[in-house]
């Protein structure tokens, strides 16, 4: 592993590459990076996302392994954002829970949920039943609008526009030779031979498809509005039977709204109803919704491998691959990058086996021992 400096080239320059690009940067070692797209990282699941980081409101739709990376992350994100030189709107007021009463069953189903999840991991901050009176105190935009809800102390999110534009100015600054527009296999590169990097780190997404047979997209409809007569203060998740919709306030009144999850490659612009059932959904949690302009309507699928859980695997020596992020990629990249850097350096991750992160290294390489 690279005590020294080393050279790396990473392919994939979304969330993880960049991530992992300006950590090894500042670390002194030379890095290369090679994407399909731009800087604006225009063919990265991480540009059509809401960067909510909610471990527990996850809890429901994953399992306790991403839990506990969520929950580092949220003490990772201010630190890492504090190293960048450009601002990024980072937020932890919690998350919101509404429901209109036709749906209070499915409600309190998800509360038992929760609650099972609290116990399982007690380090998570409990979840707070409100009233009427409750919610207009923690939420006074949604007063009188909804008669019960839950709240989750702690949780967080983030602008990840911001920071994907902060992440390639930090690597312009420190140097790294970003190749914009250049795609590149994992078979060009024959890492710690004459003339080549040392290490080779696959952050690619679908993109690596061709190496990691098992990865799927799933397809995510996010739609952009700007509102200005909502005062949302933090991301509210509406309970549905059919789309449970989140909605995520950023800076100046623009919100993110999204739900779907659709198992599909296509990327193709989203259908009027999935569309209509998102603007209904927002509508319905705060009226306000109805004067919104629509800045985006945007659809990307989300790497994947079948269980749904993140992977790094090493295929070959001084290879790594860091993969299926799915649709927790912003709550549990700072895991990652731990990992991953551990790795590295010590040939091994503790990290790794506190959350069961799924990690497979190449026995036979002398550097991963």
């Amino acid at each position: 592993m690279p005590v020294h400096t080393s050279s790396f080239a990473i392919l994939g320059a979304g969330l993880m590459g960049r991530l992992l690009a300006v950590e090894l940067a500042r670390q002194g070692h030379t890095v290369e990076i090679f994407d399909a797209g731009g800087p604006a990282a225009e063919h990265s699941a991480a540009t059509v996302a809401a960067a909510m980081l909610a471990p527990l409101a996850e809890s429901a739709i994953t399992e306790p392994m991403v839990v506990r990376m969520g929950q580092h992350a949220l003490g990772r994100w201010p630190q890492l954002l504090a190293a960048l030189s450009q601002p990024v709107f980072f937020q932890q007021q919690g998350t919101l829970i509404v429901w209109h009463r036709q749906d209070a069953p499915e409600a309190q189903r998800l509360r038992r949920q929760l609650e099972a999840t609290h116990a399982a991991l007690p380090d998570l901050p409990r979840l707070q039943p409100l009233d009427a009176v409750g919610l207009a105190q923690v939420e006074p935009a949604l007063a009188h609008r909804f008669q019960q809800g839950l709240y989750l102390p702690g949780e967080g999110q983030l602008d990840n526009r911001q920071l994907l534009a902060a992440l390639a100015a930090e690597m312009e600054s420190l140097q790294v030779r970003c190749h914009w527009q250049t795609p590149r296999e994992a078979t060009e590169f024959a890492p710690g031979q004459a003339g080549q990097p040392d290490w080779l780190l696959d952050c690619r997404g679908l993109g690596a498809r061709t190496d990691w047979a098992a990865l799927r997209g799933v397809r995510g409809e996010v739609l952009r509005v700007h509102a200005p007569e909502v005062t949302l203060q933090r991301p509210t998740r509406l309970v549905h039977p059919r789309y449970p919709i989140y909605i995520a306030p950023k800076e100046d009144h623009l919100f993110v709204i999204g739900a779907t999850e659709i198992e599909s490659d296509d990327r193709s612009p989203a259908s009027v109803r999935s569309t209509l059932e998102l603007l209904s959904a927002a509508y319905a949690v705060h009226t306000g919704f109805a004067e919104a302009r629509i800045v985006e309507v945007a659809t990307q699928c989300r790497p994947t491998l079948p269980d749904n859980l993140p992977a790094i695997r090493q295929p070959r020596p001084r290879v790594l691959e860091v993969n299926g992020l799915y649709r927790h990629g912003f709550m549990i990249s700072p895991a990652l990058l731990d990992v991953t850097m551990e790795i590295l350096n010590t040939g091994q991750s503790q990290l790794s086996k506190k959350w069961d992160l799924a990690v497979s290294l190449d026995a036979t390489d002398p550097c991963s021992a």
